[in-house]
């Protein structure tokens, strides 16, 4: 590829295809992340970021290596990292003395850091400590919030918009109702943020709906909010422009009521009233003896009645 005035030309079809994949489009393709330890880790931080993997495969990336940065300081690694394998999310896990067991969130555009968001592990319970049935690898989660902080308080609402990008898989237009068996669940109480993950049980309930059930699969995390950096408001903006291509467009002559029924208002030309087929009904049928007048001036149908001849004596 050669590279004329800040463009990049390809000179192979190979090198025309990945800079076409790489190009922005009007459906954005499945985010990835790609996951990392620091220089420093703990046991608890190389546990988790394994298990986290296990929730977000196959969308995800895991590096086993470990990679001396420090994101809150310098970013320049992790969007170099993020443009090698086209990954718009992250997550950094570290270890030391000020902060043990350190998970770091984060998200990027156009390859450059848009929020970071610091959590510090209390507590956790691995997928493996739980002996109980796992779901299904690429399982598409059900996101729970509760907590009144999440609407709230501004570094509680992008935590909240952080982690359903990081969480909520492919887009799809429908899903079964069998397909629905993976259920994360976070709460904000107290200053802690606590993750749990479930899977669904189906059981029978004497009718058409089944009844459901909770059964905690892991992993499990009880979370301290440490550090944030956020992006400023102009650019979280353009971060979420839509295309307008992708914009509904409106349609004319529909309205809704309160209830959300749907009107339609349709334009039709002027009818010729005279040329209106009546001869079908019965009771419209002309008689005869009767003659019709009135009908090229508009007017209402003038009707009539001829004397039947007198009979002879």
């Amino acid at each position: 590829m050669t590279q004329l005035d800040g463009v990049v030309k390809p000179k192979t079809k190979r090198s025309k295809r990945f800079l076409e994949s790489r190009a922005p489009k009007l459906t954005e393709d499945v985010k990835t992340a790609m996951i990392m330890k620091g220089g420093n880790t703990s046991l608890t931080v190389t546990q988790a970021l394994k298990d986290i993997y296990a929730l977000k495969k196959p969308n995800a990336v895991l590096y086993k290596k470990k990679n001396i940065t420090r994101p809150f300081e310098d970013s320049t690694s992790l969007e170099f990292f993020s443009k090698k394998t086209n990954c718009s999310l992250f997550l950094f896990g570290s270890h030391n003395k000020k902060r043990p067991n350190n998970l770091i969130f984060g998200r990027l555009f156009d390859f450059h850091v848009l929020d970071m968001v610091e959590l510090g592990i209390e507590k956790y319970v691995s997928l493996s400590e739980i002996k109980t049935s796992k779901c299904p690898e690429g399982t598409k989660p059900m996101l729970v919030f509760a907590g009144e902080a999440f609407d709230t308080d501004n570094e509680h609402r992008r935590l909240k918009s952080l982690l359903i990008d990081f969480f909520r898989g492919p887009t799809v237009s429908a899903v079964r109702l069998a397909g629905l068996e993976h259920v994360l669940h976070f709460t904000a109480l107290d200053g802690k943020i606590y993750m749990r993950s479930y899977r669904c049980l189906l059981k029978k309930s004497g009718c058409r709906t089944p009844r459901i059930e909770l059964e905690e699969i892991g992993p499990s995390f009880d979370l301290v909010l440490r550090r944030t950096h956020l992006a400023s408001d102009d650019l979280y903006k353009l971060a979420h422009r839509q295309p307008k291509a992708l914009k509904p467009k409106k349609k004319k002559n529909i309205s809704h009521n309160a209830f959300g029924t749907k009107f339609g208002r349709v334009h039709m030309q002027k009818q010729d009233l005279s040329k209106l087929q009546t001869r079908k009904m019965k009771g419209l049928r002309k008689r005869r003896g009767e003659t019709v007048a009135g009908d090229q001036d508009g007017q209402a149908p003038k009707v009539a009645k001829v004397s039947p001849p007198a009979h002879a004596d």
